[in-house]
């Protein structure tokens, strides 16, 4: 009859304290292991693309290295030449100023209509929410395409309508060629159109989560309307509206399908350019890769500063100093 080794005490606690730490460590990494896949994908979609991008912003990196050749280092040269250059600080300063333009108005437009869904009847938000995320789905390229028949020189509608109310100056207005202030005009125009469906239902979204309770207990306490919402509901969700906040101005300081289309459908080109079709033109255009790397990474850097005060609220919000 066989019998089965029988270990001894400090045996036995040695054994224990192995599978205790066998266990542990399989607890922390089954987090990672689970994560492993999408880190990967990450960091071939977009690590590789700006270690990349980082690398060419300090060589000389043209249509011949396109094509083989080797790449010359140029150091601190590409940055140089573009700071130097007054062209750029023109564009800078328009990219920084168009961001905020749109970017501002989106925010206060979308949290405007989020409040007025709450006060609308249920069919009725159900439409306008509807309509919204139509709007927001609808392929920039086909809204563009609606656009320019609106403003279009010699038939759009938004010259018809005001040459109709007797502003005879709009007969045959080219809105997209007269000055880069009536084209900035449409091309903000159409991105807050764009950009605002999302601004809004998030927000509505986070407005419609508040406890109701707390708004009842401070309406009991005489609380108006609007001090209820501008001193309850509205701060309990600045987290959201911060995090949309930026999300917003990162798009709009890196806007280029609308410029770019626009651009291409008659409208001025050079006075026009902000920071996308400016990478754009160099790199593409111009063939210019190591120029346009830079130019890229300046708005990284750009886009960081920006944000900066925006993230470290949320890192707060999250517990992260």
């Amino acid at each position: 009859m066989s019998h089965s080794p029988t270990l001894s005490k400090p045996a036995r606690q040695s054994h224990d304290r192995q599978a205790t730490r066998a266990k542990h460590l399989r607890k922390l990494l089954a987090p990672w292991l689970l994560l492993a896949p999408a880190i990967f994908m990450v960091l071939v979609a977009l690590g590789y693309p700006l270690v990349r991008q980082t690398i060419m912003s300090f060589q000389h990196f043209g249509l011949a290295q396109q094509f083989g050749a080797p790449a010359e280092w140029a150091g601190l040269g590409n940055y140089a030449e573009i700071l130097s250059d007054p062209y750029f600080w023109t564009v800078f300063f328009k990219s920084v100023a168009f961001c905020a333009w749109t970017a501002g108005i989106t925010m206060l437009l979308g949290v405007l209509m989020s409040v007025l869904m709450l006060r609308m009847s249920p069919a009725v938000r159900t439409f306008f929410n509807t309509t919204l995320i139509v709007v927001w789905a609808m392929p920039a390229l086909a809204s563009l395409t609606v656009w320019q028949w609106l403003i279009e020189t010699r038939s759009g509608l938004v010259n018809y309508v005001l040459y109709s109310l007797g502003l005879t100056g709009f007969k045959g207005f080219n809105w997209l060629a007269t000055s880069y202030w009536t084209f900035y005009l449409i091309a903000s125009a159409i991105i807050i159109w764009a950009s605002i469906p999302l601004v809004c239902i998030t927000i509505y979204a986070a407005l419609a989560q508040v406890p109701g309770d707390i708004i009842e207990a401070a309406q009991i306490d005489g609380a108006s309307s609007r001090q209820v919402l501008t001193q309850i509901m509205l701060p309990m969700i600045a987290p959201v509206i911060a995090l949309i906040g930026v999300l917003q101005v990162i798009w709009d300081l890196r806007v280029f399908t609308q410029i770019y289309v626009l651009q291409q459908g008659g409208g001025i080109a050079k006075e026009t350019n902000l920071l996308g079709t400016y990478v754009y033109q160099t790199g593409i255009a111009q063939g210019n890769y190591g120029v346009a790397s830079a130019l890229a990474m300046v708005i990284l850097v750009l886009t960081l500063v920006l944000t900066s005060k925006y993230l470290h609220m949320l890192y707060k919000q999250g517990g992260v100093d």
